[in-house]
């Protein structure tokens, strides 16, 4: 029975959060409303990184693949999406957290055909589509790399609320580059879902990847 009918059907009663010393003197209606609101939010997913569905930004993207084609979230739709933004030469967080998402795609099983890693690179000037093609792969097949020129890449950033900057280094080709490091996943009808933090694990990955995948339909 929906809270608003339970309310209808008890009018004068408050209907409060009770302590422990209370329950036994809570009604039995009041036990129902408890066991019904239990099993209306049974089913609803249970995530253990940052909860953004709703949010105004990451809507889309418009980058090249590795493979020269163009692409968009649309091209994933009945697909889980799982966006980092990085660079190749990155020294640490970009290979630890490429490897954490190729431990998830073991940790899936038979879900890992329902789910698209995609990496977009911060760096236009160094990474090619040529390396991209190298690199990304490599950490697992179906991983695919990302790219667009200045202004896209720009474009993008903003849309996501990426924040990235060039750091000098000893000659003009060895920069590197200071970048936000989370990652956004997106559900399989393409919608903004979730941010995970970087250093949570594959573990949290895997398990919020289960609960998007168990709760939204392709």
């Amino acid at each position: 029975m929906a809270l608003m009918a339970l309310i209808a059907a008890f009018p004068g009663v408050h209907f409060a959060r009770p302590g422990l010393r209370r329950l036994a003197a809570v009604p039995a209606f009041a036990l129902l409303l408890a066991f019904a609101l239990a099993a209306c939010d049974s089913g609803a997913p249970k995530f253990k990184a940052s909860d953004v569905t709703g949010t105004t930004y990451g809507r889309e993207f418009a980058l090249t693949g590795h493979d020269g084609k163009p692409r968009t979230l649309a091209d994933f739709r009945g697909k889980a999406v799982v966006l980092f933004f990085g660079y190749t030469q990155c020294p640490d967080v970009c290979p630890t957290t490429l490897s954490e998402l190729a431990e998830v795609m073991k940790q899936l099983g038979p879900d890992a055909e329902r789910l698209q890693v995609l990496f977009a690179t911060i760096d236009p000037e160094r990474d090619t589509s040529e390396l991209l093609a190298r690199y990304v792969p490599a950490f697992h097949p179906s991983f695919l790399g990302l790219s667009g020129d200045a202004e896209a890449t720009a474009r993008t950033a903003k849309e996501f609320r990426i924040i990235y900057q060039k750091q000098p280094g000893q000659t003009p080709g060895t920069y590197t580059m200071d970048h936000s490091a989370g990652t956004f996943v997106f559900d399989p009808q393409g919608r903004l879902r979730l941010y995970v933090s970087y250093g949570q694990g594959p573990e949290v990955f895997a398990h919020d990847l289960r609960e998007l995948l168990r709760s939204v339909p392709g």
